[in-house]
């Protein structure tokens, strides 16, 4: 997709408590140690992801994409996550954010939504909408995104880089975000 602008898919963004910045191949181990719990991956549709020997072709593969960004908690320097933009591969829906995960110890409170804020306020330099593309059986997912104002746009059948299948589509304005930011 050709873009009319510069948009950086690899930010280093600080933020209250987190740090968000380019994924690196010295980030294995620590994103493998967020990774390795196998309850990060129960309600996601890769359930063995935890292990070592299927996590490694998916670092190849966030690493490969040269749009994925760490997560980090600010205070410590520890990697407890990433996430990645991508161009969708639907006319209208340029920029997505998805491929997230978190260590559980950081679900629940703040750090979703102050991740997806950083993201999204990113997003909402270059563009006035973002979007979120989510297996249908991942209902945390669904959720989260829900909570940050996101719309469920339909399901469409999209190759996202692992072959074709069904994702839901979840739009975010940023007039919708920046009405919730103020509230």
């Amino acid at each position: 997709m050709d873009f009319d602008m510069d948009f950086d898919f690899q930010p280093y963004i600080i933020g209250e408590t987190l740090v968000v910045r380019p994924l690196s191949e010295d980030d294995f181990d620590g994103l493998y140690q967020a990774a390795s719990d196998p309850l990060v991956w129960a309600g996601h549709p890769a359930k063995d992801r935890h292990l070592k020997e299927v996590f490694i072709p998916y670092f190849d593969t966030l690493h490969e994409a040269g749009a994925t960004v760490v997560v980090l908690e600010k205070s410590t320097g520890k990697i407890i996550g990433c996430s990645r933009y991508y161009v969708a591969p639907t006319p209208g829906q340029e920029i997505s954010i998805g491929y997230t995960f978190l260590g559980r110890a950081y679900w629940g409170g703040t750090v979703n939504a102050e991740l997806k804020s950083l993201m999204m306020g990113h997003v909402f330099k270059f563009r006035p909408d973002v979007w979120f593309h989510i297996d249908p059986t991942n209902i945390r997912s669904q959720k989260a995104t829900a909570k940050l104002g996101a719309v469920n746009m339909g399901e469409e059948e999209l190759d996202l880089g692992n072959g074709a299948a069904r994702w839901m589509c979840f739009r975010l304005l940023k007039s919708d975000w920046e009405v919730r930011e103020d509230t």
